[in-house]
């Protein structure tokens, strides 16, 4: 074989060669598995569905800042924050706590060995890139925040709704933002109604109300005039219906359904048109209630956003209530504003 015989060979060989890499499988695409309790990827128009996730073949950065955010919501148009998508404009997501401790509307999922690990709500992700948590969704409809921080309804029925995944930390991530769209199916009927089993008696002797005094707690960090405030109570009736009233009715939420820890969670907006002093937010409902006075101040533009949130630039709306105390389990959401023309029940 001559010497421009031989170079040819050699040429078609690295040829093919090159081919064979760029032709090799790429990695595969983040995925997030979505079950509800019955096992479906699906959420219920009414009340709260807790989903069960995991995720898979995620960005996993050893010793790296920050992580995912686990987040409920709605998309529109190019929405992911690489691409330029901004909370409040393109993804709309469920208020809750930056905290550790929030209602678990919102979980944070941290690299392995993050300097951020601590805060962590949601686990760690895997060197291989999985996690697994859960997350609370509060019903087809909910509050949220736009753009410029005013209150709005989100529609799930309107608007394609599902478990966002995003940079944490305002790092943005390309491999780490995920959209997994959910159903709105009625999961209220339990298996034993569905498949035609006589249902427990109604007139049956009722849950014991939890031992200890109903209470009621709020964000107060986050009470400020036209904002969105998360509030939670314990030692209620389980099963029990309640409203939140701010100002004997400048404001309301409900109706919330008390789960079988005599716990209820929930969130108000306190109008824009509210003067800043001493306000109370009490619950309406059967039995004692409780009710709490705190304080509410003027917005500013960082309210909501912790130091390190600032530093580290925009965070997702879902994390703009900070603060929010520990609740469990609580079932049952809504907020409605509403003008009192009688007296409450």
């Amino acid at each position: 074989m001559g010497r421009m015989s031989r170079l040819t060979v050699a040429s078609v060989v690295l040829t093919l060669g090159s081919i064979g890499l760029l032709a090799s499988p790429a990695s595969a695409a983040a995925k997030v598995t979505v079950r509800n309790t019955q096992g479906t990827a699906a959420i219920d128009p009414t009340h709260m569905t807790r989903l069960t996730l995991s995720g898979s073949d995620f960005q996993s950065i050893k010793n790296g800042h920050g992580g995912i955010y686990v987040l409920f919501g709605a998309i529109r148009g190019t929405w992911k924050p690489s691409q330029g998508g901004k909370t409040g404009e393109n993804y709309f997501t469920v208020p809750d706590s930056e905290s550790k401790n929030n209602s678990g509307f919102a979980k944070f999922v941290a690299f392995p060995g993050s300097d951020t690990a601590s805060s962590a709500n949601g686990g760690e992700i895997s060197d291989d890139g999985e996690w697994s948590t859960s997350i609370n969704v509060p019903g087809a409809r909910f509050k949220t925040l736009d753009r410029n921080g005013k209150a709005t309804t989100i529609d799930c029925r309107e608007m394609t709704c599902g478990v966002i995944t995003i940079g944490a930390h305002g790092v943005a991530s390309t491999k780490n933002e995920t959209f997994t769209e959910v159903a709105i199916d009625d999961l209220s009927a339990s298996p034993s109604t569905a498949t035609g089993t006589p249902t427990a008696d109604p007139d049956a002797e009722e849950e014991p109300v939890p031992s200890g005094r109903p209470t009621l707690t709020i964000d107060r960090a986050s009470a400020r005039t036209g904002r969105i405030v998360a509030f939670g109570a314990t030692g209620l009736q389980p099963g029990a219906q309640v409203n939140a009233t701010f100002a004997d009715g400048l404001a309301a939420a409900g109706p919330l359904t008390v789960n079988s820890a005599g716990e209820v969670a929930g969130l108000i907006e306190l109008p824009a048109t509210v003067t800043t002093g001493t306000y109370e937010l009490r619950l309406v409902g059967k039995g004692t209630m409780p009710s709490t006075r705190f304080a509410v101040t003027a917005p500013t533009e960082t309210s909501g956003l912790t130091g390190r949130a600032r530093e580290a630039g925009p965070m997702p709306s879902a994390f703009a209530t900070a603060g929010f105390l520990a609740l469990l389990g609580a079932v049952g959401f809504g907020v409605i504003r509403w003008r009192r023309s009688t007296q409450d029940a």
